[in-house]
């Protein structure tokens, strides 16, 4: 993995684009090699990415940050950084690159094949980001990504268009393994919900991606979508434990702490990117959803 740096500090925009091969949007590698490639100041900044980082921690421990939320990693860990998210790579409690023994895959959203459940993993930005894995998950990822690894190393060597194939579909088997797992919490005796009562949520993700910054209210994602107010709670509260009004503000928050960390725009600039009319209702917003203003919360991640 090469990073292109294309943002300001203290938040760095990282830009997808594999050294070896180039016209690949895969790559795997060992955590070693991601601290081998990188200067160790990398690990003390945040990075928003434009591609999806898996990392899989087999041994050692550390301390990742995903949106601006610290991730401990240790045996067993996996993390997913979707594209958009900021991250921090893990680190000891000294600051260092921790010395983590573990498998990295790094890919651009249209590498694997869009499958209804792998698009559920890809491309949900309120899906889980950890999970602690039992020892059983852990063998099974470990044995998937060492799949993956033999034939990325493969590629120069076997036939590139059916080896490119096989690559796309077994990350498309890592991830459907992802979409298998339950929530981080949850203790795996729930059922999973039907496929058409998750069909609400799963358009809400979508048309919540497009508007948040134009639309606030549920009802009217609701009315957008064809779905009375009371079938779209249900299915979020189904899917994530929250309204979608919930879900809405969320997402906005989130933006807006994505912006105060990664630009130095005026609070009035990201007041207005944000749908906002009025600086003063931004910050009554921001201050209710995170109980600080948004210049203690910038000054915090400086």
């Amino acid at each position: 993995m090469a990073m292109v740096e294309t943002g300001q500090t203290p938040v760095v925009e990282r830009g997808y684009r594999n050294p070896t091969r180039p016209d690949l949007g895969l790559e795997v590698l060992t955590f070693a090699d991601l601290r081998a490639r990188l200067p160790g100041e990398e690990f003390t900044r945040l990075n928003r990415l434009d591609f999806h980082h898996i990392t899989l921690v087999h041994r050692g421990e550390g301390t990742g940050t995903a949106d601006f939320v610290d991730r401990p990693c240790r045996p067993g860990t996996l993390l997913h950084i979707r594209p958009g998210q900021v991250q921090r790579l893990p680190t000891t409690a000294d600051g260092d690159p921790a010395g983590l023994d573990a498998t990295v895959v790094l890919f651009t959203p249209d590498f694997p094949p869009r499958l209804p459940a792998t698009v559920r993993v890809t491309d949900d930005p309120f899906g889980p980001d950890t999970w602690q894995l039992s020892p059983a998950d852990h063998d099974r990822f470990r044995r998937a990504l060492a799949d993956l690894a033999a034939e990325y190393a493969a590629l120069p060597t076997e036939e590139p268009e059916i080896t490119r194939e096989l690559l796309r579909h077994l990350l498309a088997g890592v991830l459907l393994r992802i979409a298998r797992l339950p929530a981080p919490g949850d203790d795996g005796g729930g059922t999973r919900a039907p496929a058409a009562a998750r069909e609400p949520y799963r358009l809400f993700q979508h048309e919540l991606e497009r508007s948040f910054t134009v639309l606030r209210q549920a009802h009217d994602y609701a009315a957008r979508l064809g779905y009375s107010l009371k079938t779209l709670n249900r299915a979020c509260r189904s899917a994530t434990g929250h309204t979608a009004k919930h879900l809405i503000d969320a997402r906005v928050t989130l933006e807006a702490k994505r912006l105060l960390a990664h630009t130095d725009l005026p609070v009035a600039a990201i007041t207005h990117r944000l749908g906002f009319t009025e600086p003063t209702n931004f910050n009554k917003f921001f201050i209710r959803t995170t109980g600080q203003t948004p210049g203690v919360f910038r000054e915090t991640q400086g």
